[in-house]
């Protein structure tokens, strides 16, 4: 069933809309159940330990932890107030002044980056012709973080997770093939949870294959990492390959804008095997329009 025009919905993925319209089965639950079905702990922002639990707020108990922290999750960075209370506000009604367009699971979205076929591994500049100038300081606030020299973002795509439409988003690992080292979310409105679980499948899948596999093995847990509102979130290496991370529909308790911002892989990059190809949509990403 196509509801691709009437919410976004594609495929297994539900939201409140389809759900209540064609009587469809809540994906989400299944998630949910999935999730909770591991042992939960919760990564504390400010020692990098994870502790049992579900509590998205233990960090907020740093250093006086109820327990000692099991291990380290490595590949996480979370800054909180990344951005001010006025740079907040400014930014979404910047953001609301653009136009929004429906996606999968409940979501909004504006996308800005070129067109990505995950399929036949083509990435074209296309419709791609910058970003928006009242979104420029954040990019600029990127040169502060030692994580993310040399960062350059080729795509910036604004997510609004609203708990009246069911949002959320389902496990994955952002693709290898095009997207780099670096996945960078920038949470906004209000406080949220990125939850990890261990990735199971195939090094096939998400183009894994292309990517480092240099790890050490990971237990088979979720890790919460909580996501404040106005912080800076960055997930690399470990977090980046070996997990799949997911926002699920309990933990959207009001309206939750996020800025998601990807760099392209090193192929695409100077001396990289598909420079030629990288060249153009670096060069589109230096603008910034209004």
């Amino acid at each position: 069933m196509d509801r691709s025009k009437f919410c976004g919905c594609k495929g297994v993925r539900t939201c409140l809309l389809c759900e209540e319209k064609y009587g469809l089965k809540e994906n989400q639950n299944s998630i949910t159940d999935l999730v909770k079905s591991v042992e939960p702990f919760t990564y504390c922002i400010y020692c990098n330990k994870v502790y049992p639990g579900w509590n998205e707020y233990e960090y907020l108990n740093h250093p006086h932890h109820s327990s000692d922290g099991s291990y380290r999750v490595t590949g996480v960075y979370v800054l909180p107030d990344f951005i001010s209370d006025d740079e907040e506000r400014q930014l979404i009604h910047d953001l609301d002044s653009l136009p929004w367009d429906i996606s999968q699971s409940g979501r909004r979205k504006q996308n800005f980056g070129p067109a990505c076929n995950f399929k036949k591994r083509k990435v074209k500049a296309g419709t791609f012709r910058g970003f928006p100038i009242t979104t420029k300081y954040v990019q600029d606030k990127f040169a502060d973080i030692p994580l993310l020299e040399k960062y350059k973002t080729i795509e910036q795509c604004s997510l609004e997770y609203d708990p009246s439409r069911g949002a959320s988003i389902d496990p994955h690992i952002d693709d290898c093939w095009v997207w780099g080292e670096r996945i960078v979310t920038v949470n906004l409105l209000a406080d949220s949870v990125l939850t990890l679980t261990k990735y199971k499948g195939s090094r096939d899948r998400y183009n894994l294959n292309l990517a480092p596999d240099s790890f050490s093995e990971i237990e088979d847990i979720a890790v919460r990492i909580p996501m404040p509102r106005k912080s800076l979130v960055v997930l690399y290496g470990e977090a980046r390959y070996k997990w799949e991370h997911c926002v699920l529909r309990d933990d959207i308790k009001s309206r939750r804008v996020c800025l998601a911002y990807r760099e392209f892989t090193h192929p695409y990059l100077p001396d990289g095997e598909h420079e030629k190809e990288g060249e153009l949509i670096l060069k589109i990403a230096e603008n910034f329009w209004s």
